[in-house]
């Protein structure tokens, strides 16, 4: 298992599929080539100061770890965007949660969201 790094590696998972949980919302997608399993973790300013977006993101990574690989499905990558009830959630569930989240990522059809058209903003930039 690998980890994401490249801002265009988080940005392409974003355009998936995601299920949301109490401490983290998980985005998944899959890619096109044979390469391994990719998980990306990412905590916005907003959720605190940087010691505690730190703790966040050691929680998430070590939920991946002790994570069942079974539960990921191959060819795909992973974003875990934190959520400031990850400070002070039990962890035990919080691995059940990510649990879930895998399983209903993985029941969604392979669609991907589309960028918002912009047909409206040319319309109103005629009149």
């Amino acid at each position: 298992m690998d980890r994401l790094r490249q801002r265009a590696d988080f940005l392409a998972v974003a355009s998936g599929a995601r299920a949301n949980g109490k401490a983290f919302v998980l985005q998944g997608r899959r890619r096109d080539d044979d390469g391994p399993i990719r998980v990306g973790f990412t905590v916005t300013k907003k959720n605190g100061t940087a010691t505690e977006r730190n703790r966040i993101r050691r929680r998430l990574r070590e939920l991946v770890k002790r994570l069942d690989v079974i539960s990921l499905r191959p060819h795909h990558d992973y974003v875990l965007v934190g959520r400031r009830a990850a400070l002070s959630c039990d962890f035990a569930i919080m691995l059940g949660d990510l649990r879930s989240a895998l399983h209903r990522l993985n029941r969604q059809p392979p669609t991907e969201r589309r960028p918002p058209s912009t047909a409206l903003n040319d319309e109103t930039s005629k009149r």
